[in-house]
């Protein structure tokens, strides 16, 4: 187990299936400096996510896991996605804030919500540290396994899960409608297949949940990155809203919590056998 990242790998049956939870970290640095409280600090983890997806390895999957939170560094952002407003001299490179950035959420947040993090601008030195030992690390670890595994099998599927707060809409400045129970994102049908996408919203809607496309998550970085369905590499980002499987106040999980599981596990059957039918 790395500083940085926990990576569980399935037995002899592997298949070319990666899973990456970016933001279920859990473990802050003392030199994080934040002013907020811990508790407030939880409404940025993606809280249990490994745990639900725990279990993927049976199914011939790879699950690679952040052990630093997001808010200390964000693994699902450019290194360049800087925000100028957070540190205390200029950046010794170009720089790409993202529409995040704008918001506070860039590689290293500035607000959570709209709570500032911290009292004061960070150096340059700090997130540079930051991006040495937890960033780069996360990075170092995924994208060789994501390339290993399609030179391995000519092609990749790579789902990057998360979670997501009951109050997303409102978080991200979009008008507020019903969330759904679960956000599949593909950057437009631009990262996955069809039929990948529609076999992993098949499942978790036969489970009785409610299943969005790109609303309001479409994706960020990372699957930016890995998915390019002509190459057979097939990357999708999976959202599950919070109060289906934790207690938003206690901070623990709740009586949905199996039934969650146990919708995922049932996804990552179906696509191992799909993933076995392309081979």
């Amino acid at each position: 187990m790395h500083d940085a990242y926990t990576l569980s790998a399935p037995g002899k049956d592997a298949l070319p299936i990666v899973l990456d939870s970016p933001h279920s970290g859990t473990e802050y640095p003392a030199d994080f400096d934040t002013v907020l409280d811990p508790a407030t600090l939880h409404e940025a983890e993606d809280c249990f996510v490994d745990r639900l997806y725990a279990n993927a390895p049976r199914h011939g999957a790879t699950l690679l896991a952040a052990r630093f939170p997001r808010l200390y560094i964000d693994p699902n952002r450019s290194a360049d996605d800087i925000d100028a407003l957070l540190i205390d001299a200029p950046w010794p490179g170009a720089i790409s804030p993202s529409d995040k950035t704008r918001l506070g959420f860039g590689l290293v947040w500035r607000l959570l919500k709209t709570r500032p993090i911290y009292g004061r601008r960070l150096s340059v030195a700090e997130v540079q540290r930051r991006i040495a030992n937890c960033w780069q690390p996360y990075h170092d670890a995924l994208w060789p396994l994501l390339d290993d595994m399609h030179a391995r099998f000519g092609a990749l599927w790579h789902l990057n899960v998360h979670s997501m707060g009951d109050d997303a809409y409102r978080t991200l400045g979009l008008p507020e409608k019903p969330l759904a129970d679960f956000v599949l994102g593909d950057l437009d049908g631009t990262t996955a297949d069809e039929a990948t996408v529609r076999l992993v919203e098949r499942v978790l809607s036969d489970h009785g949940f409610s299943v969005a496309r790109n609303d309001p998550f479409k994706g960020v970085a990372i699957i930016r990155r890995s998915g390019r369905p002509a190459e057979r590499r097939h990357a999708l980002q999976i959202e599950v809203k919070k109060s289906c499987y934790m207690d938003a106040a206690g901070y623990r999980p709740n009586e949905g919590f199996a039934r969650v599981q146990a919708a995922l596990e049932a996804m990552l059957g179906e696509l191992a056998a799909h993933v076995r039918r392309q081979l």
